[in-house]
């Protein structure tokens, strides 16, 4: 029998209280109160970074406040991205055992395969393209991206249908390095919309009910249209209040190199960029004293970083990169775009020049 889901829409939306909604959509799933849920959401334009990304590195944020692009920090990793009405975000927030996939690349590999499935019953050849992207050609027409948060999986993805590629290289920092590893000259030429493919954009309307058919055949699930509820409401707002929707949580990693005496290295590989900046302490400055870790990676559960910059605190430097091997080996953790090795990389590229 096929799983119910039911479908919401919350329309256009300030991109702060946007994520909002997402957090409370997993506290409430988490506490049993809404079941298995499919939203929609548009943003005004909007320029948000990764949990784990450096805000002033990732976006022109002079160019942003002078155009009023609004700026926000996601709930989940990876790259920063550029949003507008031109665009469609589709989410699932689902109990881990309603689909029988343990782990998270099994999971994005189908809700992905399953979103590529449903767009392209629109008419374009939509591909999934290991480990979070969907493509047409080579190029990206929407990328995705998710979490376990305990048993509630939350998984979000993007749709481009109709977008001046010129006010998303604006908005972001493009890193050179990502535009090469793809040999293109621009990021404009990286991305391609439902309106460039087909001739002109599809209703919003016709892209959901594409998507939902997708979920349906490929997922073996039934969406329904269902009501936001008036707890939902009153959830996103407080954690918008709270916390999401304020400035020191948006900046919370915004020039992490400032300072005197941070280290810094960096490891970048296929599935993304992981920098550590570290302070030492000690007589020979041979310990520990903290160290943050930043990237457009995606991993779960959500605490993992921050479990992980925990976990080496007074370690001596010569045992650094073995700590962090000792911290992956012990952890339950799900990596999807970058592995532990890369993150003992990027520790080891920061302290190294010290031992």
């Amino acid at each position: 029998m096929a799983k119910v889901f039911r479908v919401i829409d919350t329309g256009i939306r300030d991109g702060r209280r946007q994520i909002a909604f997402d957090q409370a959509l997993i506290d409430a799933h988490k506490a049993g109160r809404i079941p298995d849920t499919i939203r929609f959401l548009r943003f005004p334009p909007t320029a948000l970074i990764g949990r784990h990304q450096v805000l002033s590195r990732e976006l022109k944020l002079d160019h942003c406040r002078a155009h009023g692009i609004g700026i926000a920090r996601r709930i989940t990793g990876g790259g920063a991205l550029y949003f507008d009405e031109g665009q469609l975000g589709w989410e699932l927030v689902f109990h881990r055992s309603t689909l029988g996939i343990a782990t998270l690349a099994d999971l994005a590999r189908d809700i992905c395969e399953a979103a590529a499935a449903g767009l392209s019953g629109l008419g374009v050849n939509a591909k999934y393209r290991p480990r979070n992207d969907i493509e047409v050609d080579g190029r990206k027409l929407g990328g995705t991206g998710g979490f376990f948060d305990a048993d509630t999986l939350f998984y979000q993805g993007t749709v481009l249908v109709d977008m001046n590629a010129a006010d998303m290289v604006a908005a972001l920092n493009v890193p050179e390095a990502k535009l090469a590893k793809r040999a293109l000259d621009s990021a404009a030429q990286r991305v391609v919309t439902l309106k460039e493919l087909i001739g002109a954009a599809p209703p919003i309307g016709a892209i959901q009910e594409a998507l939902l058919k997708g979920f349906a055949a490929h997922l073996g699930i039934t969406p329904m249209r269902g009501e936001i509820t008036a707890e939902e409401e009153a959830l996103a707002a407080r954690c918008h209040d709270q916390e999401i929707g304020t400035d020191a949580f948006v900046s919370e990693i915004d020039d992490p190199g400032a300072g005197e005496g941070v280290l810094s290295g960096s490891q970048t590989s296929a599935g993304g960029t992981v920098t550590a900046y570290v302070r030492l302490e000690g007589e020979r400055h041979d310990r520990i004293r903290e160290v943050l870790i930043t990237g457009d990676f995606f991993v779960t559960p959500p605490r993992t970083v921050f479990d992980l910059e925990a976990s080496l605190r007074n370690v001596a430097v010569a045992e650094a990169g073995a700590a962090v091997e000792r911290f992956f080996a012990q952890a339950d953790v799900g990596l999807l775009t970058v592995s532990p090795a890369d993150f003992r990389a990027a520790v080891d590229a920061a302290v190294g020049p010290r031992r």
